[in-house]
């Protein structure tokens, strides 16, 4: 706060200045808290009253946007799922890019979907090595810090919060036809055109054949076509005197909205309930939460049950004890999305389907059939083996699996008990040494069921099939500190020396069978066919001893150093320890008397720091110095095992020199403040695996073997429009670039190497596409045309034959990284109400568009019933021949091939979230006996814009397509009661 001298007068009231108090924020920081004003790293902070208004299930999702440097990719939208969280980029091409997550002091493990948001007090996100370097190894990446929420002075407090909300589709499916006419004639072009151009066929033959084939082809019927006509006539439209619907005497097939059956509104309601309060002595906090998101698929949804306890005891004037637990249990259904090109795919089905199939059993009077024992909706499985129907569904369309059937009569869940919990204690001793002993255990068990019907499905022929499968997952955590806090005259030090260690173990095994005895029973006993399973276990150690010290004069300079002797189980024994420092230093300007008068100034402060920190990457392997065998054999007779894994006994720590320098701002009383940094990272000895040839017994061995640096500026700033009694008008804006480069490769690679449809290569980045180049369409054919190039000359020429530009001409497309990315907030308040907009946005990059890729095929054997993007309808034709849409084609399998046509601009703009509250005058509430009362509404993913409907560029970094789960909207209301 602002020191201001003023006369004494009787019956004074002294107020804090709030226009400065940003100045003396504190930051949680490793081992320990800093004041803000002081910290010469690079930290941003994000507080709980960020992290309710949204209504995410996440910690990790109110990151995004938020903060500078942070980059996050929801590869997954299924409430539950993760944020993939990078901090100043991506330091490695195989290994984990995963920042460090510490609860309230101690390393977490586990998912933290287990931590309730509503518990949160705030998240800390260190960037550079300063901030980073005491967590050693695990630190790498980036650490953040959630701090839990602990009881304030005075009377207890219970806080009842309660939100409802409607969950529905954010991101629609692409311009897809939904026609069912349309469709049928598209379908019969590419019939018509592959009998006209590739079969040899005059037209008249090409029509008759393409329309004896289109139904058989497809698979259904369902058109009412008059006797002894065709669907298709001779001008390529559908016979005007066809109806939509057929019936065989039996059942009744018409088309249905794929899409639209797929994808219905659930119910999203969270309750949460708080009780805390201190005094001199005690400190404490419970809570008790209950979340269900339905998701966007019936039977896809997550439910979760929290509790924590947060006490702290000061049991004398120098010794302080405390605890913090937390158990959750979660249960989720897992719906199939992992595997692009799955029949029970729900996502990539639902939105690849071609408009003229059925969802249900019809009976011939048109009715949907029900399942007699439950009364469910009989769902049309495109196999007449599966369901009662006499048509089939091509199997690239589904055929023989109905989505929506097996998250109905089948089981795909996840329930998870996970405890958290660490216990502490501080003494102070004397001349400021104070001790800290620190204990943390994670605790993580998982049963995972799943069971495919013996009723309905692709496991009818085998009777059903079932798998469970257990993991326990284990941490233990210890750490012990010696601090020691100071003030000479204008000095002030604070320095700590401590041991931290951590045990990690995985254990983990399933058992798996075919032929159920009991179709509602789950369990493995349940099977008498085929039964198999497997189990095994893994651990992993770390220790490092450490010492920090941060020296202040007159709040004037800063500095601090860091030393931490670092130690893994991943490495051999004369590897397995390594070094590693950090320093920094920071300058207070406006403590200079040339600007200490400058009333416009509150900061001014320029910080450096320069550290180097060890990775053991154990992404690789958790064993990665030691050759690892599989156990085989029979009859009781063990057989020589089979190598599994080549080990490394040379492998030694990934290095990670981080450079970091900017300033710290803070404006007109606090009205304009903000960060501005310059980055550098250089990660070195690359953990990542080389390849060998198979005559070795192994194809791949793990090696250091190169070097990525990041370099970046970042920028956030804070503007109050208006600051006023009444009315306050706040935004924000923040802003990051990085350059990623491959600096190094190992000599075999003579400077670069291939894998898939990447290339690295020194100079290049970790994301760079390695594509043949799209050269439009050829006027006279409508083939597909490929730059290719001559091996002799070196000049390049388009071709129609994809293999020989495969070969000859794939090359650096460019990168996939975005050229700036960051967020755009804005926070209202006046009289009660509040009102904010969180959004976040990305600009330059390219992606991979998989998903309007595999919409723009030529009909060909492996796509027959996959719908097209509208896009189509621009295909080439003898009279439309000035298009960049090959010709439709059911024998051209290279028209949509990899390449450059369908890399695609990866910048977005997104709204993330928009809140409006409104708190009840205290004046009501008080004679109730209510402390406070807010009532708000909120919306989730609103909307997002990019280069295509339908493409979502936030859900990877290379590629994104149709089969994941798509980000949901939540539309929810709310109220909060405080006592």
């Amino acid at each position: 706060m602002k020191k201001t001298e003023v006369a004494i007068k009787a019956n004074m009231k002294i107020f804090m200045d709030p226009e400065d108090a940003s100045l003396d924020d504190v930051l949680v920081v490793a081992y320990g808290t800093q004041k803000k004003s002081a910290y010469t790293g690079a930290a941003a902070e994000i507080k709980s009253d960020k992290i309710e208004n949204r209504q995410i299930t996440n910690a990790s999702q109110a990151l995004v946007g938020t903060m500078s440097g942070v980059q996050t990719i929801q590869s997954n939208g299924q409430p539950g799922s993760n944020v993939s969280v990078r901090i100043r980029g991506i330091s490695s091409i195989n290994g984990d890019n995963s920042p460090l997550w510490v609860v309230d002091g101690v390393p977490y493990d586990g998912d933290i979907t287990a931590i309730n948001t509503n518990d949160i007090e705030s998240m800390t996100v260190l960037k550079d090595a300063v901030s980073t370097s005491l967590y050693g190894s695990r630190g790498a990446n980036g650490v953040i810090m959630v701090t839990t929420k602990k009881g304030k002075m005075g009377e207890a407090k219970i806080t009842l919060d309660a939100k409802w909300g409607s969950v529905s589709r954010e991101v629609r499916n692409y311009d897809v036809i939904r026609n069912p006419d349309q469709f049928m004639e598209l379908a019969y072009q590419s019939l018509y055109n592959g009998y006209l151009y590739n079969g040899g066929y005059s037209a008249d033959e090409a029509f008759r054949l393409a329309n004896q084939n289109l139904i058989n082809r497809l698979g259904y019927q369902v058109y009412t076509i008059p006797q002894g006509q065709y669907l298709i006539g001779s001008n390529g439209k559908l016979n005007p005197n066809a109806t939509l619907g057929y019936s065989d005497g039996e059942y009744y097939y018409t088309p249905d909205n794929w899409e639209d059956e797929t994808f219905k509104p659930q119910l999203r309601q969270e309750y949460n309930v708080g009780i805390s309060g201190a005094n001199e002595r005690l400190n404490y906090y419970v809570s008790f939460g209950y979340l269900d998101d339905g998701g966007l698929v019936e039977n896809s949804g997550f439910r979760r049950l929290s509790t924590r306890a947060n006490v702290e005891y000061k049991v004398k004037d120098w010794l302080k004890i405390g605890t913090n637990m937390g158990f959750t249990h979660t249960n989720y259904d897992s719906p199939n999305n992992d595997k692009s090109g799955s029949t029970s795919n729900a996502f990539e089905i639902a939105n690849t389907m071609g408009p003229i199939y059925p969802f249900y059993v019809r009976n011939a009077d048109g009715q949907i059939m029900r399942d007699p024992a439950s009364g469910k909706p009989m769902y049309d499985y495109g196999n007449t083996t599966m369901n009662s129907t006499n048509f089939n569904r091509p199997a690239i369309a589904g055929g023989g699996a109905h989505p929506i059937s097996d998250f109905t009569y089948s089981k795909n869940e996840s329930n998870m008990d996970i405890f958290n919990g660490n216990w502490y204690a501080t003494a102070d001793l004397s001349h400021g040494f104070s001790v800290t002993a620190r204990f943390g255990l994670h605790s993580d068990n998982t049963i995972f069921y799943n069971m495919q019907s013996p009723l309905y499905g692709q496991m009818v022929a085998f009777g059903g099939f079932i798998q469970n499968q257990q993991s326990r997952v284990t941490s233990f955590d210890h750490q012990y500190l010696l601090n020691y806090s100071n003030t000479f005259g204008k000095h002030s030090v604070n320095a700590t020396a401590g041991f931290d260690g951590y045990q990690y173990k995985n254990q983990s095994f399933y058992i798996a069978g075919y032929n159920m005895y009991d179709p509602n029973d789950y369990t493995a006993g349940n099977v008498i066919d085929d039964k198999n399973g497997t189990g095994g276990i893994s651990k992993y150690n770390t220790a490092g001893y450490f010492i920090t010290a941060n020296y202040d004069y007159d709040q004037r300079f800063y500095a601090n150093v860091g030393y931490r002797r670092d130690g893994t189980s991943v490495f051999a024994p004369k590897n397995r320890w390594g070094d590693f420092f950090s320093f920094g230093f920071g300058w207070n300007m406006k403590k200079e008397s040339w600007l200490k008068d400058v009333d416009a100034v509150d900061l001014l402060k320029y910080k450096i720091s320069f550290g180097q920190q060890g990775n053991d990457n154990h992404a690789v392997n958790l064993y990665a110095y030691l050759d690892q065998y599989s156990i085989s054999g029979a009859d009781g007779v063990f057989s020589d095992g089979v190598l599994s894994f080549k080990g490394n006994e040379d492998l030694k720590w990934e290095k990670t020199n981080s450079f970091n320098t900017g300033f710290d701002f803070s404006f007109f009383k606090g009205r304009l403040s903000g960060s501005a940094d310059f980055f550098f990272r250089a990660t070195s000895n690359l953990l990542d695996y080389k390849r060998v040839a198979s005559s070795n017994g192994y194809t791949s061995i793990p090696v250091n073997m190169g070097t990525i640096q990041n370099l970046g500026v970042e920028f956030d700033l804070t503007y109050g429009i208006f600051r006023t009694k009444n009315f306050n008008w706040d935004v924000n804006f923040n802003m990051t670039h990085v350059a990623n480069r491959i600096h190094k490769l190992a000599p075999e690679y003579n400077g670069e190497y291939i894998n898939g449809s990447n290339i690295y290569k020194e100079g290049g980045t970790i994301y760079n596409f390695y594509l043949v180049k799209w050269a439009g369409v050829s006027e006279e054919t409508g083939e597909a045309m490929y730059w290719a190039k001559d091996a002799e000359t070196g000049d390049y020429y388009k071709t129609t034959d994809y293999e020989t530009a495969y070969n000859t001409a794939r090359e650096d497309r460019g990168s996939a990284l975005a050229k700036l990315y960051g967020g755009l907030s804005t926070n209202l308040s006046w009289k009660g109400i509040d009102f904010s907009i969180q959004t976040s946005w990305q600009i330059g990059g390219k992606m991979y568009d998989n998903g309007y890729a595999s919409l723009m095929h030529g009909g060909t054997s492996t796509t027959i019933g996959t719908n097209w993007h509208k896009d189509i309808l621009n295909a080439w034709t003898p009279e439309n021949t000035n298009t960049d849409v090959p010709r439709l084609d059911y024998s051209d399998q290279y028209a949509n091939s990899l390449s450059t046509r369908f890399l695609t601009n990866a910048s977005y703009f997104s709204i993330d979230n928009i809140t409006i509250g409104y708190t009840l005058p205290k004046k009501w509430t008080i004679p109730m006996g209510i402390e406070g009362i807010r009532v708000y509404g909120s919306a989730e993913n609103l909307c997002i814009f990019s280069a295509r409907k339908g493409l979502d560029p936030r859900m990877g970094i290379t590629a994104a397509g149709n089969s994941t789960y798509s980000s949901r909207r939540v539309i929810s209301g709310g109220i909060k009661v405080t006592f």
